[in-house]
């Protein structure tokens, strides 16, 4: 099963500000403001504030906002140590697994690391740039066992068209701006669909919200479409502070002309250096380093975790070979038939015919 879209970014949330990504004490952008920039609905960014503010991680200032707040939780990591331990025991017992089994399997799988077992499953990642999809394919095959076939947005109502064996991916992974989209293409089909924060860009949300009334933003990345995006989100957000938001290509004549007319730059880390060699000390540069929310992940690896034994109660029963091989059909969709020419695609990136 899904995990809601509230419990989602509650948990993200959580993970951001337990991390200093928004200070203690500090005031978290306004609920108009986290919906546009992550391209949600408002009611529930709203819920997931209430969630927040239940579990004492921020409190409303009456007149002033909601602020994050002075002394944090502390989260119950015994608890959940002793949980996790407890659902291992259980499901390696259905498997007819001995303690010693365990831990000889435990030490096998430590000594050997996660590459040893990367490609077992299959996870469909949906991004609207090959830059995105890139960057979050290889984060999320860095921390978990899985195989990431990439697709762009654009393609994805011809790839989900396309004859392929039942359930071929365990997940669906896209960001917050994309969720409903990607739900509603992969609806009917018993794929759950997780939408992982960015850390960093709610951290530049906030810097952001922090300058001076006026300001006038520029946005440069190596990817146009990445560009493009932040830029987008950033509109969206519409900050009062912020009189204009703009973006160039990076490259030295366009940059030149960007930083004569903004006041502050958000840029990637690829072209921080080229930025601040052409900004004064006095021109704030942001740099948009990302990082996928660890929460984020761990909600992931649950549904993965869940998805590979059965719900009805019995011994979980071995996963059906199409589960873990591509079949041909899939090969095509997935890996090829069409590409098009120049388009950069590697590694898993899906292109439409």
């Amino acid at each position: 099963m899904g995990i809601p879209i509230r419990r989602q970014l509650t948990e993200q949330l959580k993970h951001v500000i337990e991390g200093g990504g928004v200070p203690r004490e500090h005031a978290l952008p306004s609920i108009r403001e986290l919906a546009g920039f992550l391209g949600i609905n408002p009611n529930t960014v709203a819920r997931a504030i209430e969630d927040l503010k239940r579990s004492g991680y921020v409190e409303a200032r009456r007149g002033k906002g909601v602020f994050v707040a002075p002394t944090l939780p502390t989260r119950p990591s015994p608890t959940l140590r002793a949980d996790f331990l407890k659902d291992a025991v259980i499901r390696a017992a259905a498997l007819g697994m001995t303690p010693d089994d365990v831990a000889l399997g435990v030490l096998s799988v430590a000594g050997t690391g996660l590459p040893a077992v990367r490609g077992a499953v299959a996870v469909l990642l949906v991004e609207c740039s090959p830059p995105e999809l890139e960057f979050f394919g290889r984060e999320l095959e860095a921390q978990l066992p899985v195989r990431v076939d990439k697709v762009l947005l654009r393609d994805l109502a011809t790839i989900v068209r396309r004859p392929a064996p039942a359930g071929p991916w365990a997940a669906a992974v896209t960001s917050f701006a994309h969720l409903p989209e990607v739900e509603r293409r992969m609806d009917g089909r018993g794929i759950p669909v997780i939408a992982l924060l960015a850390e960093a860009h709610l951290e530049t949300l906030h810097r952001l919200a922090q300058l001076p009334s006026g300001t006038r933003v520029g946005v440069v990345a190596a990817g146009v479409e990445t560009a493009h995006s932040l830029e987008h989100s950033i509109a969206a957000a519409a900050l009062p502070n912020l009189a204009r938001v703009e973006t160039c290509p990076a490259e030295r004549t366009a940059l030149v002309r960007l930083v004569r007319r903004v006041d502050a730059i958000v840029c990637s880390t690829s072209t921080a250096a080229r930025v601040r060699g052409l900004v004064g000390p006095t021109v704030p540069v942001i740099v948009d380093d990302r990082a996928l929310n660890q929460r984020g992940i761990q909600m992931l690896g649950a549904i993965l975790a869940q998805d590979d034994g059965d719900g009805d109660g019995g011994p979980p029963a071995p996963p059906p070979p199409a589960r873990r091989e591509r079949s041909p059909r899939l090969i095509r969709a997935v890996s090829g038939n069409g590409a098009r020419p120049g388009s950069g695609r590697r590694g898993n990136q899906a292109a439409a015919p």
